[in-house]
């Protein structure tokens, strides 16, 4: 199977898993993530539709973002991202998933000459391998950012462990939603607090079930 053919299956696998679970398709985007391809292969599957791109590392979300400089995409960075790198890329950036620390915060908004929209990066699963807020440190977090005006803090990415079986899952990712909504009802000015970035190959449609608005979908485009 090509990736058209991938891509055609993928995008009806979550309209279909959207309608299952009483939501719109169109309330779901789903990142295309090519941390594994070329850009080459990359500008194959925007050719086939996908609009939404997404690279872990600031030198292959540079190499892809030069490469595809023609098409008219939206650019996820989806990895954790060093201080020292933020200048180098944020700008070129229109969401960026993993916002972990409040000193990568203020890197942003020191180089950003627009405002970047955000994700929370939220450890709810409390692996020690995993970066990102606890549950806990959130509410001050918000607090510390909001006058942070290069920064629109969208909403809330977290990251299941590997081997987490579905209850597991749909509990890590209805907790996330959860602390999403409670955020949102602070309503601070620059945290409409909308979204959740939750979801990858192998778990996006309990993602989905549980409040996902963007997937991020690397293998299942390629294999």
């Amino acid at each position: 199977m090509g990736l058209k053919e991938n891509k055609q299956r993928l995008f009806e696998e979550v309209a279909n898993v959207c309608k299952g679970a009483g939501r719109k398709p169109e309330e779901v985007t789903i990142v295309a993530v090519t941390k594994y391809v070329d850009s080459q292969t990359a500008e194959e599957l925007v050719q086939a539709g996908v609009q939404h791109l997404g690279e872990n590392r600031v030198d292959k979300f540079l190499e892809k973002y030069q490469a595809l400089a023609d098409y008219d995409l939206t650019w996820h960075l989806i990895g954790s991202l060093q201080r020292r790198k933020v200048k180098d890329v944020i700008n070129y950036v229109d969401y960026f998933h993993a916002l972990d620390s409040l000193k990568l915060a203020s890197e942003i908004q020191k180089r950003a000459l627009h405002p970047i929209k955000c994700f929370l990066q939220v450890n709810i699963s409390g692996e020690e391998s995993k970066h990102g807020f606890r549950p806990d440190q959130v509410e001050e977090v918000v607090q510390s950012l909001k006058d942070f005006d290069k920064l629109m803090i969208v909403g809330l990415m977290t990251m299941a462990p590997l081997g987490a079986s579905d209850s597991q899952l749909a509990e890590i990712f209805k907790q996330t939603d959860n602390l999403r909504k409670f955020l949102k009802g602070k309503k601070i000015k620059n945290m409409p607090m909308e979204d959740l970035s939750m979801g990858m190959s192998g778990d996006f449609p309990i993602a989905i079930q549980n409040g996902s608005t963007f997937v991020r979908i690397g293998s299942s485009f390629f294999n």
